[in-house]
């Protein structure tokens, strides 16, 4: 393998790759489902985010968010008035402050703040609240402080927004159409044009070529994710984890297009197959978009665990803790596919000898 020789493939890819239907496809069509969707339930237009606070010590933690142009904050007397808006929908998200908060925050003491919210509030709002919080008490104590955020739900929390269900299927739809569809059609012209064979008798290998493509599938598949989840506000407070699973999801995607690459022998058959096995890759996103869908049905289908930790960390504030299984299932599924990867590598020699 050629790091040198990886890099101009990729360069190559990316210059005539880029003009194809599939290319163009994903980068387009994910973009315009999301504008879509934002239009017709109206997240774009939607009001500012709103943070309800009970606060017992007067703290400075209130006038620090407050001054965020995109956070709306209202007072409340107690704890009970604060559950109660966010109960009814008055806020999106209530926190309460204790007497003496900003002491114990100044000193570096380990800290739990609880999130109250509202289940019926969008995904955006509540990341813009819990990264604002975040971002008010590091200002308050001068530092990084050891402050977790423990989320209840109060509420219809089954009464999920539609924008909000349907970010999992556009999230998930940039990763298939980026990261398997996109190396898959790479290497499939290169198989209708005889090149394959041409570039392997190179000085570049067949694994330097696949390497390349499988590439140019993850660089597309993570920048597309990453553009939606910009699109509609949704990268949550735990944006290294959030681009962890999105880097390991968007490489099972590209293991999975080198495997249909190699496999099948035409752009025709290589859409068949793609259809035909669309409700493996498609299956966990009526799991969220319908919540009485039993959630275990989830579990059987690989692209579950890249989407349930996504959902996890952008939607729910979830941390390393709250995805830990899933992201050990996603690396096994990874190696698994490195050994079928490896296999189909094989075989292709062997039918060429």
């Amino acid at each position: 393998m050629s790091v040198r020789r990886i890099a101009i493939l990729l360069g190559k890819d990316f210059k005539y790759g880029s003009k194809g239907f599939v290319f163009i496809l994903a980068i387009v069509f994910p973009i315009l489902i999301s504008l879509v969707i934002n239009l017709v339930f109206g997240t774009f237009f939607s009001q500012t985010a709103k943070l309800g606070i009970s606060d017992q010590g007067n703290s400075r933690l209130v006038g620090l968010v407050s001054a965020s142009d995109s956070v709306q904050t209202r007072a409340y007397d107690s704890v009970a008035d604060l559950k109660k808006a966010v109960e009814d929908g008055a806020v999106d998200m209530g926190i309460s402050l204790s007497g003496n908060f900003d002491e114990d925050v100044s000193i570096g003491k380990n800290m739990v703040l609880i999130a109250y919210v509202w289940g019926e509030s969008l995904a955006k709002n509540r990341g813009i609240l819990l990264a604002s919080i975040n971002s008010a008490v590091r200002q308050l104590a001068g530092q990084d402080v050891p402050v977790q955020i423990d989320t209840t739900i109060l509420g219809d929390a089954q009464n999920i927004p539609w924008s909000d269900r349907l970010l999992p299927f556009i999230l998930l739809y940039a990763v298939t159409i980026g990261g398997i569809m996109v190396p898959a059609s790479l290497i499939v012209n290169e198989k209708q044009k005889h090149t394959l064979t041409a570039l392997a008798i190179t000085p570049a290998t067949l694994g330097d070529i696949l390497i390349a493509k499988g590439l140019v599938g993850v660089i597309l598949a993570m920048v597309m994710s990453i553009v939606i989840l910009l699109m509609n506000q949704a990268f949550g407070v735990q944006t290294g984890l959030l681009m962890l699973v999105l880097g390991m999801g968007a490489v099972l995607a590209a293991l999975f297009g080198i495997v249909f690459g190699l496999l099948v022998k035409d752009i025709n058959t290589l859409f068949a197959v793609i259809k035909a096995i669309g409700i493996l890759l498609y299956a966990p996103i009526f799991v969220y978009m319908f919540p009485q869908i039993p959630q275990w049905i989830g579990n059987i289908f690989p692209t579950y665990y890249i989407i349930q930790p996504v959902v996890e960390i952008s939607q729910r504030g979830g941390t390393w803790s709250d995805i830990v299984f899933e992201v050990s299932i996603l690396a096994g599924l990874i190696v698994l596919m490195l050994v079928v990867v490896a296999f189909s590598i094989r075989r292709l020699k062997q039918q060429e000898v």
